[in-house]
């Protein structure tokens, strides 16, 4: 049975594979209208996904490492508008790498994709949110710096602390809007970046997150939230 359509519009940056592919499917689930994002048009899965679903998935090609593909994107986008922008992007290095070790092309590689490019992309599609919708970016637990007690994962757990930083940056100087502004964990996962010993399948980790999107929604100002809506340290 087809989902009851909800009039609502999800913009989802990074929707290939993993966990951005699954909560692309998890908001057609819910009856929204999505356009998803991928980085060349060679991801048959998430066509297979549009096909099953004609009018509700839309796929849009961007590389958000490359700030010309963005500024593309928001063109061809023109006056529509959307409930919620959503941006996932995650890459890590070798997981045996200290900050002593990595290369520093590794560590722009890392940080860039990670902290730089996400921004980007919200200050770019920013206009494309309506002004009561919601804002969200997909960090991590490990970009608390509270909670570092084991240290490891030293490069990735620096490029969402980064994220992290920079998204709050972003709300102070947006002090006053009615945005939702998120930056969601969604705990450790089993996709090709947790790796195949994470704790939590996609389908324990995504329903739940969209629940916590759908729940913040209308809540002004910034959260950084798991993926069960829980408060973490930052």
């Amino acid at each position: 049975m087809s989902p009851v359509p909800s009039n609502k519009r999800f913009l989802l940056i990074g929707a290939s594979r993993g966990l951005g592919f699954a909560l692309a499917e998890e908001y057609i689930k819910r009856g929204w209208d999505v356009v998803a994002t991928e980085r060349d048009a060679r991801t048959s899965r998430l066509h297979r996904l549009a096909e099953a679903h004609p009018g509700r998935l839309e796929i849009e090609n961007v590389d958000i490492v490359h700030p010309d593909q963005v500024r593309a994107l928001r063109a061809r986008l023109g006056s529509r508008r959307f409930d919620t922008l959503f941006v996932n992007a995650g890459v890590k290095n070798d997981d045996r790498e200290t900050i002593a070790d990595v290369s520093t092309e590794e560590f722009v590689r890392v940080m860039v994709t990670n902290a730089l490019s996400p921004m980007r992309v919200i200050e770019v599609l920013e206009d494309t949110v309506v002004p009561d919708g919601t804002i969200g970016v997909m960090s991590s637990g490990q970009g608390s710096i509270a909670n570092n007690e084991s240290g490891r994962h030293e490069v990735y757990r620096g490029s969402k602390a980064a994220l992290n930083m920079f998204m709050r940056s972003y709300a102070a100087r947006h002090a006053g809007e009615k945005r939702t502004l998120l930056l969601m964990a969604p705990g450790w996962v089993r996709t090709d970046l947790g790796g195949p010993g994470a704790r939590l399948s996609i389908e324990e980790s995504i329903p739940h997150l969209a629940d916590t999107l759908d729940a913040a929604a209308g809540k002004a100002g910034l959260q950084f939230l798991d993926y069960l809506g829980r408060r973490l340290p930052w």
